[in-house]
């Protein structure tokens, strides 16, 4: 994720933190000093949100560790203003994993609350909810409470809450996954439309919280859609046969002569038989900001990190995609280019093949299992 530093690395998995993170610290520390008058209730204001994060990570790890356990790794995590965000490689399929990886992040946060609430009573300190000012009342009891809310707020049944992976985990056991998703993110937009109705009534964090979760319901229903619409191809029905290729002398003047003729934004270097470096959209406007015209693109193409094979999965090379944050790969058999697997090719795709299911699905055909070429 863009403007984010790492902060830490726990279990192999790095902890980031997101530069409007830090804005939040600042905005806290300033509403703390101007509220009490005071630079230490400003240190402690911004001090209880550091601990708020630290248990956002816990619960990230929660999620991370039960990944692990079904072979899915964890990329990193990092801290946003609106919480922690943990990126796995992928979500399990099968619902009882998926509900195990759903379920363990608020399971830390329910034992971090029963740990606390033992201590409060073994102290004799009251379970109460305390002042809800930034810095008053028993530390414990704010600590307490703070699981107890990011526990029933994970657990709402929405996306991109918790509660919506479980919520679809479960109709998951009784239908396709395809169909849970669509189930789970109406569900979720419509509490999204109750919560946003009471917000309008005096709390605009409800209004926002709405927000959030019509948002992360559509956005999931529309990666499930294109999960769906990409089972059982392979990258050979969805590459670009037809395409220019550049070698390392060429010249930027060149490669942008290529680009406005045409409809190609990312062009495949190669050196002989050999793909050398990849020149992209973004990289060949860079080029030209920093160099002159003249100047050989060797000098400012990408490596290859990735290449993939015209009989790979579909889904699988679009995960690997993802994963080194590609915008196009080149198709390789054997060491000869045969092609080019672009974002922009994938999702022109998902939306023919989408159209065809909708037309198939109002009776009026039925969709073919063949893709474009």
């Amino acid at each position: 994720m863009h403007w984010s530093w790492k902060l830490a690395e726990v279990a192999g998995i790095e902890v980031k933190v997101h530069a409007t993170f830090l804005l939040l610290l600042l905005w806290i520390g300033g509403a703390a000093w101007a509220e009490q008058g005071s630079p230490l209730a400003a240190l402690g204001g911004v001090a209880f949100a550091c601990v708020l994060f630290g248990i956002v990570v816990l619960h990230e790890l929660g999620h991370a560790t039960a990944a692990r356990h079904y072979g899915i790794r964890t990329r990193d995590i990092t801290l946003l203003p609106i919480g922690g965000v943990a990126r796995l490689e992928r979500m399990p399929k099968e619902p009882r994993a998926e509900l195990v990886v759903a379920l363990a992040g608020p399971a830390v946060n329910l034992v971090l609350a029963l740990a606390l609430a033992a201590t409060m009573l073994a102290l004799g300190q009251s379970l109460a909810p305390p002042d809800p000012t930034v810095a008053s009342g028993s530390l414990l009891a704010r600590l307490l409470w703070v699981n107890v809310a990011l526990l029933l707020f994970n657990l709402l049944p929405a996306f991109p809450m918790d509660g919506g992976r479980v919520l679809r985990a479960l109709l998951a056991m009784r239908t396709d996954h395809a169909r849970a998703t669509r189930i789970a993110a109406r569900l979720g937009q419509g509490l999204a439309l109750v919560i946003g109705f009471a917000g309008l009534f005096g709390s605009p964090l409800l209004v926002f919280i709405a927000l959030f979760v019509w948002l992360g319901a559509q956005s999931e229903s529309a990666a499930e859609q294109m999960h769906d619409m990409m089972a059982g191809l392979h990258v050979d029905d969805a590459m670009v046969r037809v395409f220019d290729v550049l070698t390392p002398g060429d010249s930027l003047a060149t490669a942008s002569a290529h680009l406005l003729r045409g409809f190609q934004a990312h062009f495949p270097v190669v050196d002989g038989d050999r793909v050398a470096g990849l020149l992209t959209y973004d990289g060949l406007v860079r080029g030209l900001t920093e160099h002159a015209p003249g100047t050989c693109i060797d000098a400012v193409m990408s490596p290859v990190p990735l290449r993939v094979s015209p009989r790979d999965p579909l889904e699988h090379a679009f995960e690997r995609m993802a994963e080194h944050q590609l915008r196009v790969a080149p198709v390789v058999d054997g060491t000869q280019l045969v092609g080019l697997l672009t974002l922009e090719g994938l999702g022109e795709l998902v939306t023919l093949r989408s159209a065809i299911a909708r037309r198939a699905a109002h009776g009026r055909g039925r969709a073919p299992r063949m893709a474009p070429t």
